[in-house]
């Protein structure tokens, strides 16, 4: 390879063949993959193959995306959504989630990772979706049948770090990194144009030979960025929409981002400029589950008012715009959010991390009441944030997502002592029941059973049918140009809240978040679309919406 005056080596090589492998070798000492590699048919270790992304024959070439307000998503695991773990495996699934209502299917990350069990946030192949799930033009025709069925797919991407396996970078492009970590490793450095450049153009490889309608940037506050510096994150948002205009496609950006950054957020900027069309919303979350659990370690003890809580994240978006966080070092958290439209945020009950990060990866469902968790659905899936169901929880599936991962060695060895470090507490209460993440067992233990679903779980999911086609036809119409209005708790369970719709109408949200009857003769404007009450008696966790005004 003859180095170029810019720095990068460059061979050219004729007659190389689609499907042919190949490596780099380092100094003549080690052989590594490309780190731009399009496959890994022998995991991150093995030689790289090339791939033609051209050849793939998409069948709906008319496909241009969705509009925003129309989405609701459900987050999925590529190896635990079915039994066979596999993207073409996923396929006989679409039709129900279309039935369900869902309109966007957002997989976890699938950069290729070390060995076959992961949850994908340990990538360290950017460009090469895992071969554990199949190959490229499997995952290729998961997505235009997805698109057939009028089903937007995002994937979740990691640029704030790469996993401690099968990553070489450091041993050839040192520069690639900072003497900064994250709480995964070593901090990338995006002030070096070729860094930068890796990035955003993996975006863009997504979005184009895999032509996904939107990414959610993982842990986007741990992506490092100086003072004053045009961020990476602000330039790969330019490049996408820069990509979406000349496309014609609806492309959407979510982030997860600690540090609620209001003014990264953008829902109604049509392409992407520099914003985010949302972020999920954490703080939304957590009080809904402090409030069903009465759970208050960690990050929970920062919401002890959740009723409150959830009034604010109602009445403006975040629930911390700047106010002390004791969990994140006892200081100011997050910016002013009551301006945003409210499809800036992304609502959930449950995901990957408030399921999984738990010692047992126990669900909502072991831990509140059906009556508890319908309330909430009916609330979550009805306000004029953009909801998110996380897989099975359409019909109350009761299967964990304890984490795993398929390390070896002394790295294996460190999880093990890291998990038992973190969740003392959890062995020294249940012992032997905290799933070890290396054994194979633990991840065969979330893999939903699509079979036999249960009369009460037959009825979950008939309510949320009901409840995301009463959205389809009375919310995402009205939310082009939504605002938020006012919101309030009151100390006997009493929520009550209102939005100003896009086309001028007043949304209005009562319930009864307690175990009491409540009276209650308040006046919402317009005529109830869910639920209703006799006489000004509030029946424990009611929910009543009305539409006009």
């Amino acid at each position: 390879m003859q180095r170029r005056q810019d720095g990068w080596y460059v061979a050219e090589i004729a007659g190389l063949n689609i499907g042919s492998g190949y490596k780099f070798r380092i100094d003549d000492e080690i052989d590594v993959p490309d780190p731009a590699s399009a496959f890994q048919p022998k995991d991150v270790f093995g030689p790289s193959e090339v791939i033609d992304h051209d050849s793939f024959a998409w069948r709906a070439q008319d496909w241009r995306g969705r509009p925003w307000e129309e989405t609701v998503l459900i987050e999925t695991h590529v190896g635990t959504f079915t039994r066979d773990g596999t993207y073409r495996a996923m396929i006989d699934k679409l039709d129900h989630l279309a039935a369900s209502g869902i309109t966007a299917l957002e997989l976890m990350p699938l950069a290729d990772f070390a060995g076959r069990r992961g949850w994908g946030y340990d990538g360290v192949l950017w460009y090469a979706p895992d071969n554990a799930y199949g190959r490229p033009e499997d995952l290729k025709t998961l997505i235009d049948e997805a698109h057939l069925r009028g089903l937007m797919v995002f994937l979740d991407v990691v640029y704030n770090h790469f996993g401690p396996e099968g990553n070489y970078l450091g041993r050839y492009a040192p520069t690639f990194f900072t003497d900064a970590h994250t709480p995964w490793g070593s901090a990338i450095d995006y002030r070096v144009p070729q860094v930068r450049a890796f990035a955003v153009e993996n975006a863009l490889s997504w979005l184009t030979d895999y032509r996904f309608d939107g990414l959610r940037l993982d842990a986007a506050n741990h992506i490092l960025a100086l003072p004053g510096e045009q961020s990476m994150l602000h330039d790969l948002s330019v490049a996408v929409g820069e990509l979406a205009k000349a496309t014609g496609q609806h492309i959407h950006l979510v982030l997860e981002n600690g540090d609620n950054r209001a003014s990264m957020l953008d829902a109604a900027q049509e392409p992407p400029n520099g914003k985010y069309r949302a972020q999920w919303n954490d703080d939304y979350h957590h009080a809904w589950h402090v409030m069903l659990t009465g759970e208050l370690g960690g990050y929970y003890a920062d919401y002890q008012t959740p009723r409150m809580d959830l009034a604010r994240a109602f009445a403006s978006g975040f629930v911390y715009q700047g106010e002390i966080s004791e969990f994140w070092g006892k200081k100011p958290r997050g910016e002013a959010s009551g301006e945003l439209p409210p499809a800036t945020f992304v609502n959930f009950l449950q995901n990957h991390d408030q399921i999984g990060n738990r010692p047992l990866g126990d669900r909502l469902e072991s831990l509140a009441s059906p009556q508890q968790i319908e309330a909430a659905l009916a609330v979550t899936l009805l306000a004029p944030m953009v909801p998110m169901l996380f897989q099975g929880e359409e019909w109350g599936s009761t299967a964990p997502f304890p984490f795993f991962c398929d390390f070896q060695g002394g790295l294996a060895d460190a999880v093990r002592k890291g998990r038992k470090q973190e969740y003392a507490w959890a062995y020294e209460k249940y012992g032997d029941e905290v799933p070890d993440p290396l054994d194979p067992a633990t991840m065969q233990s979330a893999v939903l059973d699509w079979t036999g679903r249960k009369p009460e779980q037959e009825a979950r999911l008939a309510l949320v049918r009901e409840l995301l086609a009463l959205r389809r036809k009375e919310i995402a119409p009205r939310l082009n140009g939504a605002s938020f209005g006012d919101a309030a708790a009151a100390d006997n369970g009493l929520l009550t809240a209102h939005w100003r719709m896009g086309d001028g109408t007043t949304l209005s949200l009562t319930a009864n978040l307690s175990d009491k009857d409540i009276t209650y003769s308040g006046k919402a404007p317009g005529a109830p679309i869910w639920g209703g009450m006799t006489g000004d008696r509030l029946p424990p966790w009611s929910v009543i919406w009305h539409l006009g005004g």
